[in-house]
């Protein structure tokens, strides 16, 4: 059956898998960026965040074995292949970390929480995907262009496995392989979140997610008859697509983005329901919907600058040790903390 499947609808359907586990793991596991940040920075609590680390180191493992395997070329994936501008890494990670903080969410935060009736989070996805086509090809996309090709740095590795193993092939994957084994024994390295055996499995569930995501679009990439990216889960770009594909059908087609995004709507949907708390919720207070959409704004933009957000660039990146992502993942980490900074001790006001 998946023969007669054109290669377009092959990859939206693993897209559509993949974003089924990760709205399942944001509305069961409580799996969020922003909230990791938030636990750590003001509840003293690293279970989140070690959360995230685990899912960085697990997607990394399965990303390198599947390299191992030869079902996986890591030289393919958009972030090896994209330019290294520093610059541009740790600019749109400060807008789009600042940008969460504000709006409250993160791409996938906002689209799970839009699955579980949330109508503020529905106008924050709408929002952030028409300002990442506004980066993307818009209005200020030359702009963008003019900023990253004035900043790009052309270095020989396109990863750090590469820095480790020169010349890629079979050292730079097994490379690959042990730093992400290190970051999952460094993320494990407490034996009070090891306990937290639910919080371990949703970690394990993320991780699978971006690996099948670069699997399954290797492999059409490999067999199919058209030419395919080797792309896993990103929460920006594919929103506007969302967008353009619900309007027109013919907005550039279907994707495994948009089909990321339809399988979180609909993970989050079903975990809502699980879980007994799906029900419709609105914004009340003027000022606060307008420090989400200024947020979300901020996010679509920040996102396209940095060429991913913290599922694009902080995990599914992470996993393939592109040169930016630490970047990027830093930069969100310390702009969100200046957002809730200001939201939280209020050093001026957010509205």
């Amino acid at each position: 059956m998946l023969d007669s499947l054109p290669d377009a609808w092959l990859v939206a359907l693993i897209g559509f898998g993949g974003g089924v586990l990760l709205g399942l793991a944001s509305r069961l596991g409580r799996f969020c960026t922003l909230g990791a940040i938030e636990d750590f920075l003001y509840q003293g609590s690293d279970t989140r965040l070690r959360m995230w680390g685990l899912a960085i180191g697990l997607a990394g493992v399965l990303s390198f074995l599947a390299a191992l395997l030869g079902l996986l070329d890591p030289s393919q994936t958009i972030y090896h292949l994209a330019a290294f501008s520093p610059l541009a890494h740790v600019v749109g990670g400060l807008l789009f970390g600042y940008g969460m903080s504000l709006a409250g969410n993160c791409g996938l935060g906002a689209l799970a929480r839009a699955g579980g009736g949330d109508l503020r989070s529905f106008v924050i996805v709408l929002v952030m995907g028409i300002a990442a086509y506004v980066a993307l090809s818009g209005p200020l996309a030359q702009l963008r262009v003019a900023l990253v090709d004035a900043t790009t740095l052309h270095a020989g590795a396109r990863s750090y496995a590469d820095l480790i193993a020169p010349g890629g092939g079979v050292a730079a994957n097994a490379a690959g392989l042990a730093i992400c084994a290190a970051f999952t024994l460094a993320a494990l390295w407490s034996r009070a979140f090891l306990a937290e055996r639910a919080t371990l499995f949703w970690a394990a569930v993320v991780a699978v997610a971006v690996a099948t995501g670069w699997i399954g679009t290797q492999w059409v990439a490999d067999t199919g008859f058209g030419a395919q990216a080797v792309l896993s889960h990103t929460f920006t770009a594919p929103l506007g697509e969302t967008v353009l594909f619900v309007m027109t059908s013919s907005g550039g087609g279907i994707s495994f983005g948009i089909g990321s995004v339809a399988g979180v709507l609909a993970g989050a949907f079903a975990g809502s329901l699980i879980k007994g708390r799906f029900r419709w919720e609105a914004c009340e207070d003027p000022r606060e919907l307008k420090r989400q959409i200024l947020g979300a704004v901020l996010m679509g933009g920040g996102a396209v600058l940095a060429l991913g957000c913290t599922i694009g660039q902080g995990i599914s990146a992470m996993s393939v040790l592109a040169l930016g992502a630490p970047l990027t993942l830093g930069a969100i980490f310390i702009g969100a903390m200046i957002g809730l900074r200001q939201l939280i001790e209020g050093f001026s006001s957010a509205s």
